[in-house]
This record gives structure tokens, C-alpha cells and sequence, in this order.
């Protein structure tokens, strides 16, 4: 099985979902390209486009809002079998799919499939016959949870692909227009400042908008920090509102930042508070301490070796996945209910990160494991 990998010149790694996603894929496309040498494309979506311009390991991008992923504007069945053709004119040695163990493997494998790419290994819970070459029978969730890094580690070292490091892949631009930018949005950079990060791509996993603002309040006066309340374009809207209610030494900073300007800014930053959505990636992959107010969906997408602190609670039972496979780990994992994380939680883990007491955050959250079995 290995020899037939070891001699790919040209892989296709499909990862098709956002940019968190694609952030806990990199090492194992990391390990892909340092065991054949082979060129990489990665076919993702716009919402990870411009996360993945820089990963180093990746060659290429094919870039398709697929519409099995929850996406804005999803290709349509007019232009489905363009994307094929395109995916056949590069003349693949090779497709790797990656998936989270509640999605469905096989429209991505059938995509390999119909565009001829020799080899195609990913993990699939029923046999898929001759749509995989290399199939790793999914024993995720029902036997074993592992973090989504893991997972897709475990996948391509099936066809003897190892990395030389496990760590997020990720450049940051030495960017000095962020102190200029800062300054210019009335931030004063000779003082000490913070990342809040509210905004999510999922109702289910938002953060009270009053526990927000009783946060950063504490936050500016008990550690005399600024707090910059950070966002894209679409979250300008929230970003203003939580200003407008924190008050003075908070600053709106959605949209005002570019991808690659955001990532240059964690980076910089002493501590990002966030809800699990991509800035904890990207905190992840740059070293920067986090503290995560882990909605309770997923127990495998913690930040990758990252050190802070998750802060886990439950979401209402309105918003639960429909998926029954995340409705089975809901029921298996997170039966009993996890309380809604308060302010003064946040600040003592802020305590503790500010005064270098630092935790490196679990792969899983073992004790939720060990309660499911009593």
C-alpha cells in the first residue's frame, strides 16, 4: 500500500468546510508532502480560501462551495460536472478526503471517482467498494473519539505518511501596519491590550451578548486592559452594538482587519477570548494562549496544542444538531447539562494565563469520556 503512495507527484486533498477545518488538516497535509514530495492541491471553500493562500504546504487551491457543507451559495447542478473536469485535467496521482466523523465521506469520494484520480483513501463507515481504493473503516464515534488533528493524522499514516511535527501550519507576515492601524483606530499600543472574539458562523454556539459586555467591563477594570472586539465584515453589526454597550478603552473592530492582518494580530496579542470558531485555530497555530467558551456540539475541534482554557456549556435543546450521529455523542457524552460559563469564570482564567500559569488544553476533555462510562 505505501510504495503506491511514496511515488505521487501531484495530490489532490479534498477538505471542503471552513477554516477551522482546514487549519486541523495541515499537519496531515503537512505529512502528505514531506513523504512523497508531491505537489499539493487542496479543493476547499470560499470560507477557507484565504486561510489556506497561507498554509506553506499547499501548492494549489481549488476553490468549491460545495453543497453537502453548510455554505453559502453552493454549486449547483449546472456547473457540477465543470468542477470534475477541472479536477480531471490535472491528472491526479492521488485524492485524499478529510472529514469530521458526523459528515458522510462519499459525494467528496465521488468527485475523486468521476474524475479518475487512481488512488482515493478516506475514512467511510459502510463499504464503499471500488469508490475507494485505500478504505478506513470509521470506528469514530462509536468506539473512539479522537481530537479532528488526530483523526486526520491517523488517516494518511495508513499509507505510511508521518509528519516530522504535528503543530497547526500556518505563515504570519512580519506586518508592521498593525501598530499603525491600531494607533489609527485610537487604540494607545503603549498599553496592554486583549482580543475578544464574539462572532460564530453557528447560532448554537454564541455567547450571551451580557456576559460579553460584563466580561470586557471587568476585563478593562480589574486588569486595566483595552479590549479589541474583533470580527469579519458580516459581524461589523455585533462588534458595534458590544462597544457601544462596554464603553470606553473597547474598540469595534469588525471588518478592519484583512484575513492575513487578523492572524498578524492574534499573533501579537497576550490573549484571544473567543467563542470555538476559527480564531482559536489560527491562536492555536501561532502560539497565541486562548480561552475557548466552548459551546458543546463537537468535543474534538479544542485548539491543537494551544495553551489556556476551555470553558464548556450546553446549547438549548431548540438548537441541537438534526445529525444523528451528533445527536448520539449529544446523548452519549453530554447528557448531563454543562452551565452556562459566567464572567467571573473568564476573568480567573485570564488571571492565570496573564500571570504565565499556563495549561496546554487536552486533545479531549477525557473527564466527559470517563463520565459517559459510569
Amino acid at each position: 500500500m505505501e510504495s503506491q503512495w511514496n511515488n505521487c507527484k501531484n495530490i489532490l486533498c479534498i477538505r471542503p468546510d471552513n477554516m477551522g477545518d482546514l487549519l486541523m488538516s495541515t499537519p496531515a497535509i503537512r505529512a502528505l508532502k514531506e513523504f512523497t514530495g508531491a505537489k499539493i492541491t487542496v479543493l476547499t471553500s470560499a470560507m477557507a480560501e484565504g486561510i489556506a493562500r497561507h498554509i506553506p504546504e499547499i501548492d494549489e487551491l481549488i476553490v468549491c462551495n460545495l453543497p453537502w457543507v453548510k455554505l453559502a451559495n453552493t454549486l449547483g447542478p449546472e456547473h457540477f460536472f465543470d468542477i470534475i473536469r477541472e479536477i480531471k485535467s490535472k491528472e491526479f496521482d492521488a485524492a485524499v478526503v478529510f472529514s469530521v466523523y458526523s459528515q458522510n465521506p462519499l459525494p467528496a469520494v465521488m468527485l475523486a471517482y468521476l474524475a479518475e484520480i487512481p488512488l482515493r483513501l478516506a475514512y467511510c463507515r459502510e463499504n464503499p467498494y471500488d469508490l475507494l481504493t485505500h478504505w478506513v473503516p470509521d470506528r469514530e464515534p462509536y468506539s473512539v473519539i479522537k481530537h479532528q488533528v488526530k483523526r486526520d493524522l491517523d488517516l494518511v499514516a495508513t499509507v505510511g505518511a508521518v509528519p516530522s511535527n504535528d503543530k497547526l501550519s500556518l505563515e504570519v507576515s512580519a506586518n508592521a501596519s498593525i501598530t499603525v492601524m491600531l494607533e489609527e483606530a485610537g487604540v494607545d499600543t503603549a498599553l496592554p491590550w486583549i482580543i475578544l472574539h464574539a462572532g460564530v458562523s453557528e447560532k448554537k454556539r454564541e455567547y450571551p451578548f451580557d456576559l460579553w459586555v460584563e466580561t470586557a467591563q471587568r476585563l478593562i477594570e480589574e486588569f486595566g486592559y483595552q479590549v479589541l472586539l474583533t470580527g469579519g465584515p458580516a459581524e461589523k453589526e455585533l462588534t458595534d452594538q458590544l462597544q457601544l454597550a462596554i464603553g470606553e478603552r473597547s474598540f469595534s473592530m469588525g471588518g478592519y482587519f484583512s484575513l492575513i492582518e487578523l492572524v498578524a494580530l492574534i499573533n501579537k496579542a497576550p490573549l484571544l477570548i473567543s467563542v470555538n470558531t476559527g480564531t482559536v485555530h489560527i491562536a492555536a497555530a501561532v502560539n497565541t494562549p486562548v480561552i475557548v467558551l466552548y459551546a458543546l456540539t463537537n468535543p474534538q475541534h479544542f485548539p491543537w496544542k494551544a495553551v489556556g482554557k476551555v470553558l464548556p456549556y450546553s446549547i438549548p435543546e431548540d438548537l441541537h444538531s438534526k445529525n444523528e450521529v451528533i445527536r448520539y455523542v449529544n446523548q452519549k457524552y453530554f447528557s448531563s447539562t454543562f452551565n452556562m460559563v459566567y464572567p467571573f469564570e473568564i476573568i480567573n482564567a485570564a488571571k492565570d494565563i496573564l500571570n504565565d500559569s499556563l495549561d496546554e488544553i487536552p486533545e479531549i476533555h477525557d473527564e466527559w469520556l470517563a463520565a459517559s462510562s459510569d
